[in-house]
């Protein structure tokens, strides 16, 4: 399914989105107050006629990820059926998190549930219920809707990426529907999209997040809290990002994130410990049962019957948010999951994060809520409601060790928006270079830069709410291009699902020749372990005379075959429109059981000769078998695939 391409940067994607990204920001720097309330009309506009249509995308999105980590769907791996995962655990669930969520649980963890718990949307500000209804509402904000987002944005992307070998773009989502126009405008227009979403995204998140790490360092040393020290800190991180993206995936971000991680188990443990245990504790558990109890009567919930504009600044401000986000996290998301299910995909992406930011959430916001609610705190809310930037320190003034607690958390939210911006230039140089991450130096730096550059520019002039405001309004033509490409990705399971039934098709028992014999050549295959020489001289002797039998004789049937000597020995044949088949054999090293004596010891490992199909490798050994088991073999799988192309059309 995938289309070659001759060079590693597309330039009509790489230039087309320099040109409106400056284009905007001068736009946005010439006419600030013209360009605050041009994307704050917008974005009126989608909230008084769109916000259906938002709750509507995020309900379907949320239903359908979960039905699908249920499904029949979910045992199908994100790549080739042998592919393995390339990260650990540990490490995959550290970067997806830190670019994920990281950075806004430091900003809202504590402000969120206290501007609910003053300014509940049913119930009366102050009291139990308003407690309950603030965290149940912080919550749904960042509970599983938003990371179920995430989710179907870098499955859809994982999925036709590493199962269809096409490129890990937005472009890649529309193949089903628009087919090898993915390589053309079409195809460039949706990851121009994804780039200026991207940049403008991050940058807005790293300018409005300087003021929280002025703030940090104002109460830490004395440092004023002024546009010039935001603009400095911003130069810093974006310093800091340039030198991790530079590193690699492998080294710079994943060594971040993973010490993002352990401070903030560390700072969430501390807090936990120092603040009111028991209560924390039980808050959690209910806190969590409220949440799931009203889960689908939040989703649907748009105070049709009761006017206010509630809604229009929380819910709809975070779908819009979330939405305008996934793009970057989605494919940031998809390019460290190779190798997983899909149903290890949606628990490891959707619900395992999910756990941890609503623990966050308890930890910090019902332990705000209970200073200002039962200890009589009040300049805490106050602070609050004045500068919600400067909320966290305030409520760590509460603590002992403040000065520990606060100097850990300014380096955390340094790391934070380090690896934001270097995880978003990676994405952004992905996006344009046709899905390759070896690329030039230069391209990584030049968007990091940029990124940095965008954010400082926008904090100078005060530019950065009205971009913010355009990037929730972007998330509108995003959510329709979402829609298309579930679509595309329901079509292309249901394919799939056809595929592995087709492999459940019964065929006659066949002779591996070799008469009377041949079981003991059988049991000398099972219990020997060929070297990497007898595995190659197998194929060549046995494998390679087979395919060409088998190639003289569907071409005798005006039936295109070839065979290919690339990344082992393949046997192709060519369908027209239809899916080729392809019978690949290839030799695979593996270590010696331990219960295998070997005389020389050099010899520490041997090889199997596996066939591979187009999903992946089929874990069985046909090492030792006769030509013509081979070739039983061959028209086994072959007969299957003819079975799959007709359940398909």
């Amino acid at each position: 399914m995938s289309t070659s391409v001759k060079s590693q940067l597309n330039k009509k994607v790489f230039f087309s989105a320099s040109f409106i990204i400056i284009a905007l920001l001068l736009y946005t720097v010439a006419l600030p107050k013209e360009a605050q309330n041009l994307f704050a009309l917008m974005q009126t506009s989608i909230v008084d006629n769109g916000s259906w249509f938002y709750v509507f995308t995020v309900a379907f999105i949320f239903f359908f990820v979960i039905f699908l980590g249920f499904s029949r769907y979910g045992d199908i791996r994100l790549g080739p059926d042998h592919s393995l995962p390339d990260y650990s655990l540990v490490t995959w669930l550290s970067m997806l998190f830190a670019a994920g969520m990281g950075i806004g649980l430091m900003f809202f963890g504590v402000a969120e549930p206290l501007m609910h718990f003053l300014s509940p949307p049913t119930a009366e500000a102050g009291t139990v219920e308003a407690v309950q209804e603030a965290m149940k509402m912080t919550f749904f904000h960042w509970g599983l809707h938003a990371w179920a987002i995430y989710t179907i944005v870098a499955l859809v992307l994982a999925y036709f990426s590493y199962r269809h070998n096409l490129p890990l773009t937005l472009r890649s989502a529309l193949y089903p529907l628009i087919g090898e126009r993915i390589y053309q405008w079409p195809g460039h227009l949706v990851d121009v999209f994804a780039v200026v979403s991207t940049v403008f995204g991050v940058a807005t998140s790293l300018g409005l997040g300087a003021s929280q790490v002025n703030a940090g360092f104002s109460y830490l040393f004395d440092i004023d809290v002024s546009v010039t020290n935001q603009i400095i800190i911003m130069c810093v991180i974006t310093t800091l990002a340039v030198a991790s993206v530079a590193t690699g995936l492998d080294k710079g971000i994943k060594i971040l994130s993973e010490t993002n991680m352990a401070l903030a188990v560390g700072l969430l443990v501390l807090i936990f410990v120092l603040g009111p245990t028991v209560f924390l504790l039980q808050a959690y558990l209910q806190n969590v049962g409220d949440y799931l109890s009203d889960i689908v009567h939040n989703t649907f919930n748009l105070f049709a019957y009761k006017k206010t504009n509630w809604i229009g600044g929380w819910t709809i401000f975070y779908w819009g948010w979330w939405l305008a986000w996934a793009p970057f996290v989605g494919l940031f998301i998809a390019r460290i999951s190779r190798g997983r299910t899909i149903r290890e995909f949606i628990l490891g992406v959707m619900f395992i994060p999910t756990l941890f930011t609503l623990l966050w959430m308890t930890i910090f916001g019902n332990s705000a809520i209970d200073l200002v609610y039962n200890q009589g705190v009040v300049a805490l809310g106050d602070m609050v409601s004045k500068d919600s930037s400067v909320a966290l320190f305030v409520f760590l003034e509460n603590f002992p060790f403040t000065s520990v607690l606060s100097f850990l958390s300014v380096l955390m939210i340094v790391i934070f928006f380090v690896t934001s911006c270097d995880s978003g230039a990676m994405v952004v140089d992905m996006l344009c270079s046709y899905g390759k991450n070896d690329t030039p130096l230069w391209q990584r730096v030049y968007w990091a830069v940029g990124i940095g550059v965008v954010a400082a520019i926008l904090l100078l002039v005060g530019g950065l709410n009205a971009l913010q405001t355009m990037t929730i309004a972007s998330a509108l033509p995003f959510a329709i291009v979402l829609i298309l490409a579930i679509i595309g990705l329901i079509k292309a399971l249901r394919v799939e699902a056809f595929k592995q039934d087709s492999q459940l098709v019964t065929t006659l028992p066949h002779s591996s020749g070799g008469g009377d014999d041949n079981w003991r050549m059988r049991l000398k295959n099972i219990v020997d372990f060929p070297n990497k020489a007898n595995a190659n001289k197998f194929i060549n002797q046995t494998v390679l005379p087979a395919f060409e039998l088998v190639t003289k004789e569907l071409q005798e049937s005006h039936i295109n075959v070839e065979i290919s000597h690339e990344n082992g020995l393949s046997l192709i044949v060519d369908h027209g429109e239809e899916q080729e088949f392809i019978y690949r054999v290839v030799a695979r090293k593996y270590s010696q059981p331990d219960f295998v004596t070997e005389d020389d010891d050099d010899e520490q490992s041997y090889y199997r000769v596996e066939v591979h199909l187009v999903e992946g490798g089929q874990d069985y050994d046909i090492m030792g078998w006769s030509k013509t088991a081979v070739i039983d073999n061959i028209i086994d799988q072959y007969h299957k695939h003819r079975h799959f192309l007709h359940l398909i059309r």
